[in-house]
Order: C-alpha cells, then structure tokens, then sequence
C-alpha cells in the first residue's frame, strides 16, 4: 500500500467514520465526548439538582443526560436531526426520557438565557460568534463550560486536562 493510502487508512481508523457522515450545512463536525471529559465538564461547572442546564450542539445527547443524572433540567440543541433522534433513543436507553429535552434547531435562534449551565462542544470560530449572544442573555453567575475551544480574549477562570483535551470554564461577569 503506498504511504498516501496508509496514512488515510489510519486517520479513518483514528477519527472514526464521523467527520465523513456530516449532514452538509452544519458549522461544526459531529465527534463525540468521551465520558470521562463529559463528568469532569459538569464537575468543573458544579452542576446539580435543580440547575437548569443547556448543551449546544448536543449530538447524541450525552452531556445532557449525564447532567440529568444528576438531577439537572437538561436541554440539548443540535441542528442535525439524525443526532436529535439518537439523542431522544439514548435518553429512553438511560431511563431519563422523562427529565430531558431535545430540541432540533439553531443555537443562533434558541433563548438559552434560563441557563444556570451551559455546555459547549463547538469550534473557536463557532465560539466567537456565540460570545455576544452569551454575555448579552445569560444572567451573571452563570457557568460556561466549553470542552476544547476558547473564546477568543474571554480568559477562561479555569482550564482542566482531561484525558488529553483541555476543559475550559467562564462565569458570565456582572454587567
């Protein structure tokens, strides 16, 4: 096999089939958080019974199932309605149907301004776009956990390695 087809083979094998089974217009690929990263981001934001908590971008629903374990009011938003569907089956596989919300749409567009939690698994660029719309809506004090992108010149208050990727945690500033 020549070295071109190898080092191919390798990267699909590495990456998985998920950056090439994309639904086209989305601004982000679809990669999933592995389990560990999703505890240490809901332990970094403090998150617990009675938060009401929003995850953009949710995909297959993981961030905010673990959130609704944990007795959090979770919500997931993803543009791509083959996530929202697997995201909707995990929740009913996890028994917690019933304590979560998916909702297939534009994170641009959503009123995530009730949030005590917020979780973001997006690209910088994706990062930089939503700041305004966070620092405008979300109400201070609220927690902004972002798992491997900043926000630009936002410094975050805290950033944890987690099994190899870096967390990042804001509190949106009084005003």
């Amino acid at each position: 096999m020549n070295p071109l087809k190898t080092m191919l083979a390798t990267f699909f094998v590495l990456v998985g089939s998920h950056a090439f089974a994309q639904t086209k217009g989305l601004d982000v690929p679809y990669v999933p958080t592995d389990q560990v990263v999703v505890d240490a981001m809901l332990d970094l934001a403090g998150i617990k019974a009675g938060d009401v908590h929003f995850d953009l971008g949710c995909g297959d629903g993981r961030i905010v199932i673990s959130a609704a374990k944990r007795g959090a009011k979770a919500t997931g938003i993803d543009l791509d309605p083959q996530r929202i569907k697997e995201a909707k089956d995990n929740a009913v596989k996890a028994g917690v149907a019933g304590k979560v919300t998916f909702i297939e749409g534009d994170l641009f567009d959503f009123d995530f301004s009730k949030a005590d939690v917020l979780t973001l698994y997006l690209l910088s660029s994706v990062n930089l776009k939503l700041r305004p719309k966070i620092l405008k809506e979300l109400k201070p004090g609220t927690k902004v956990v972002s798992h491997a992108f900043g926000m630009g010149d936002w410094k975050p208050e805290k950033e944890v390695n987690v099994g190899g990727t870096t967390i990042y945690l804001w509190t949106v500033p009084e005003r």
